[in-house]
């Protein structure tokens, strides 16, 4: 839990924090006031009729400049209508948990994938967490976006059967305008992946007016097949807002929010532009 990058499509804010997060869902809260009774910062609001949430379109039961997220509002919430994001662990408790599904990775040839946020941002849990893995005879990926000094990923190829790569967009502008960061460090990684001989899925968020222009895929498939055959494939990925939910429940605003999901049939051109340099690519992954 924690990025380094902050993408304005965001589909997953849970995990762009490096702390745990409280979830409130309205449609289970009852308004009972219990949360409210043991917040020893004040920073849950008064029960209130319910059904009047909706006369305020901001209306947030907790207050998130007061709350320092002790969770009590959370242990004492009996409907589940407030839940805890993010849970501290160990690695081997990780561990423990991925070999339950051996059985599934067995019959699958699948096995875990390490994503985020951003598991660069942890490189020695990361790290340790891979190797654990692979000492199990665990097939493992890393989900990255590449965002971070090369010594950081070079320390985790031993243990990586297979990086997921994010490619935003090519513009170094663009790219910090709308993600926060330079992407000079992301396209180096990705070249020095590839030179490394690594087997490299690139996985392409497809978002409106941002990357979505058949002259900005050009560059991109350009790009891509420079890098040679250690890019086995491409996956656009159609931008959807079906987390919409994720930012209510976290009190947070989306400017995304009304944004329509884009259908398969409008990436297909981006597909084909892909398809005619060579790329093997899919749309969804």
């Amino acid at each position: 839990k924690g990025c380094t990058l902050n993408c304005a499509w965001c589909h997953n804010p849970e995990c762009i924090h490096f702390f745990p997060e409280i979830y409130w869902k309205q449609s289970l809260c009852r308004q009972c006031g219990r949360c409210f009774d043991v917040c020893p910062q004040e920073a849950v609001q008064p029960p209130i009729a319910l059904g009047r949430e909706e006369e305020n379109a901001h209306y947030y039961k907790i207050d998130l400049s007061r709350c320092d997220r002790c969770m009590r509002c959370v242990e004492a919430c009996i409907y589940g209508a407030l839940s805890r994001v993010g849970e501290p662990k160990t690695v081997e408790e990780v561990l423990q948990e991925v070999e339950r599904d051996m059985p599934f990775y067995l019959n699958s040839g699948g096995g875990m994938t390490v994503t985020g946020g951003e598991p660069t941002a942890f490189p020695d849990f990361t790290r340790e967490l891979l190797r654990g893995a692979c000492e199990r005879g665990i097939h493992t990926c890393l989900d990255t976006s590449g965002f971070c000094e090369w010594e950081v990923l070079d320390s985790l190829r031993p243990y990586t059967n297979i990086f997921l790569y994010d490619i935003k967009c090519l513009s170094g502008k663009l790219h910090v305008m709308r993600t926060g960061v330079n992407n000079s460090p992301i396209l180096a990684n990705l070249r020095r992946l590839a030179e490394c001989g690594e087997t490299i899925i690139v996985r392409i968020p497809v978002i409106p007016a941002f990357n979505d222009s058949p002259e900005h895929m050009e560059k991109v498939a350009d790009f891509l097949r420079g890098l040679g055959p250690s890019v086995m494939r491409v996956d656009l990925l159609p931008f959807h807002n079906w987390c919409q939910d994720k930012y209510r429940w976290l009190g947070r605003e989306w400017e995304y929010r009304d944004v329509e999901s884009l259908p398969t049939s409008e990436v297909d051109d981006l597909l084909d532009i892909m398809e005619e340099h060579g790329l093997k690519t899919t749309i969804g992954g």
